[in-house]
């Protein structure tokens, strides 16, 4: 079985957009990784980037604007044995989501967080979203963006993130390896992707991210917090790969009696479920 839908599809999604390498990272990742498609679940909001488990061959759940994560929280919650890898864009995710976002990553939920971070709104026409750079003209901020753009890294440390990563869209080898760091990570994993966007953003354009990013190299120690928080705030150019990893918080898997009572999970509780509806009815 492949995750590669196979089917002839209209993929929304413009000539030369960083989805199409990342959709293909995903995939190579979930199949390298030997997982089977009842094994995983993706959920996402709106948006293009949100968009990308309509082109998997996977069970997936389209949320509301900015509520990915509340769901990803509830199917995790339920069936802690499935994969979930929560799907979108910068807005989507660190705007319109952003108390989930920062929620989610204080449970520690067990999910992967794969944020496609353009720096602008594409599906809605190219307004500045909470990563556009200082400066930056859209149709709507047209004397261009005048706030400071919000650090997703450093919000995600702070908030106590186990797992946090850059990648960028173009490098599909080495996205999709961190892709799988993350999907393995026990507790919460964000892994903010740059990408282009082709239509609405001529001024982050892939070579600019080549030109403003580069790899940590070995020797980096991405345990320490201390190195990850200075990585963070560094702004001549942006460090890509894992920039910090801690495997010494419970996920919340661990922690919440959800899980615990009489070892099995909610979805298999047919008592639990008859007193819900019950209760539902009442």
């Amino acid at each position: 079985m492949t995750f590669e839908v196979r089917d002839n599809i209209d993929i929304a999604w413009c000539p030369g957009c960083g989805n199409f390498p990342i959709r293909k990272a995903l995939i190579q990742a979930l199949e390298e990784m030997n997982l089977e498609q009842k094994d995983v679940v993706l959920v996402s909001g709106i948006g293009q980037a949100a968009k990308m488990p309509q082109y998997l061959n996977s069970n997936f759940f389209n949320g509301l604007h900015g509520r990915a994560m509340a769901v990803g929280f509830g199917v995790k919650s339920t069936n802690p044995d499935l994969k979930v890898i929560v799907e979108g864009g910068d807005g989507d995710m660190y705007g319109e989501g952003g108390n989930h976002f920062l929620h989610n990553i204080r449970r520690n939920i067990d999910v992967a967080h794969l944020v496609h971070n353009n720096m602008v709104y594409g599906l809605t026409k190219g307004q500045a979203s909470p990563t556009s750079q200082l400066g930056f003209e859209t149709p709507l901020q047209v004397d261009g963006v005048i706030l400071k753009p919000l650090n997703p890294i450093a919000l995600a440390l702070s908030a106590g993130a186990t797992f946090v990563a850059r990648a960028f869209s173009s490098d599909m080898e080495k996205t999709k390896e961190i892709i799988k760091k993350a999907i393995n990570h026990k507790g919460y994993a964000l892994v903010d992707i740059f990408q282009p966007c082709v239509s609405f953003n001529k001024i982050n354009t892939n070579k600019w991210y080549k030109d403003n990013s580069y790899y940590l190299d070995d020797n980096y120690d991405n345990t320490s917090l201390s190195n990850a928080y200075e990585k963070a705030l560094e702004k001549d150019k942006f460090p890509l790969g894992v920039i910090y990893k801690s495997d010494e918080g419970n996920s919340y898997t661990d922690r919440h009696n959800v899980y615990q009572k009489e070892n099995t999970p909610v979805h298999k509780r047919k008592k639990d479920i008859k007193s819900v509806n019950k209760l539902i009815n009442s």
